[in-house]
């Protein structure tokens, strides 16, 4: 069979590691897969992809976003023209990802799937499916989504717009177009988020929870000289790790835990920006994304501990990559990551910093 893999990334980040390690199993039962993404790719010599549009238009879909709050419904360019593409391939099955991250016009892509014949599975990673906006909500304490969304509280945080509030259109017409396609499953990583996705307006399709998985040969304990590189020979490592460390992430709550450790714990964050890390105390070695797969697998492996202190996940891949890297995990409770633990191994605890050390302490 044919498939077609769409989202933002390939290769890359949580998302497209995923996507790309479902078209190599696939292929390896001798399916043809193609992997289409909008904005980076990478480690995925060995699939075919295609790009959506350019990083011109990726550029203007954003900034068209910051003033109108229409995140999903620019680049009609460069999603006609992709369009043209996937009909000239034929695929027997599309498989959506993540349709956002400012490369797809969402309305174009699910007109042409509405009538296309073709089955269709959609895994979501988060919940910007199924919002007017945001892809998070629950950390905010915010519900709208259940019966229509307005005044957005998180209008200056992704997909930002810094102008219009654009929450109550974009709700209709994501339920406009993403309501009564034929033949479409949708799969979560978690029943956490296949409890929201029943809750919303996308309610009425079938859902699968299917547990994320990552590659065992990659995702090993693998010895590197990264303690000795940073001279942390004698110290125990907890590490964190993130593509972005927004404030659900619970980059205060390592602050916060700095403050309370001694000198025998060493904190090390992957993923910071540079204004974050210049903003971060001695006491964090602070390391930037990296999308090498073998290096964030080294560093992986030679920490002791790895702490997820995220108040919203719908999975939290990074969790599941330390744990098959013999990196035991902490986490919170009453989150998707809690269901990891649960499975895998680890530990979940309620929030705060002072309940993260209490674990520490146990492990260490």
């Amino acid at each position: 069979m044919k498939y077609l893999f769409i989202n933002s990334v390939a290769g890359v980040g949580s998302t497209g590691r995923i996507a790309a390690d479902k078209c190599r199993e696939l292929m390896k039962d001798g399916h043809e897969c193609v992997l289409a993404y909008g904005r980076s790719c990478a480690n995925c010599d060995d699939i075919q992809t295609v790009r959506i549009g350019s990083d011109l238009d990726v550029r203007l879909h954003g900034v068209m976003n910051r003033i109108f709050d229409n995140h999903g419904f620019n680049s009609a360019g460069s999603t006609k023209r992709f369009l043209r593409w996937v009909r000239e391939y034929d695929p027997d099955v599309i498989w959506l990802h993540n349709i956002h991250g400012y490369y797809l016009h969402v309305g174009q892509l699910f007109e042409y799937l509405r009538f296309s014949g073709k089955k269709i599975i959609w895994t979501l990673h988060d919940c910007w499916s199924f919002t007017g906006h945001c892809a998070y909500f629950d950390y905010v304490r915010c519900d709208k989504w259940k019966t229509g969304c307005e005044k957005c509280p998180q209008k200056k945080n992704y997909p930002a717009s810094f102008v219009m509030d654009g929450s109550s259109e974009n709700y209709a017409s994501k339920k406009y177009w993403f309501t009564g396609i034929p033949n479409l499953t949708i799969q979560v990583p978690s029943q956490w988020l296949a409890d929201r996705v029943k809750a919303g307006f996308l309610g009425d399709y079938p859902v699968e929870v299917v547990y994320n998985t990552v590659n065992r040969e990659v995702f090993k304990p693998t010895p590197s000289d990264f303690r000795q590189k940073y001279q942390l020979q004698d110290r125990i490592i907890l590490l964190g790790v993130a593509n972005i460390w927004e404030e659900r992430k619970g980059l205060k709550d390592f602050v916060a835990l700095s403050r309370l450790l001694d000198d025998r714990y060493k904190i090390v964050l992957v993923g910071l920006s540079p204004e974050q890390s210049r903003e971060l105390p001695d006491s964090i070695l602070c390391l930037p994304r990296t999308d090498n797969i073998r290096q964030l697998v080294e560093i992986y492996t030679a920490s002791d501990l790895y702490i997820n202190p995220s108040v919203e996940e719908t999975f939290g891949m990074t969790t599941l990559e330390a744990q098959y890297c013999g990196t035991p995990s902490i986490v919170y409770e009453d989150t998707a990551c809690e269901e990891i633990v649960r499975q895998f191994g680890g530990k979940a605890v309620p929030r705060g910093p002072e309940n993260l050390l209490n674990a520490i302490r146990v492990f260490s």
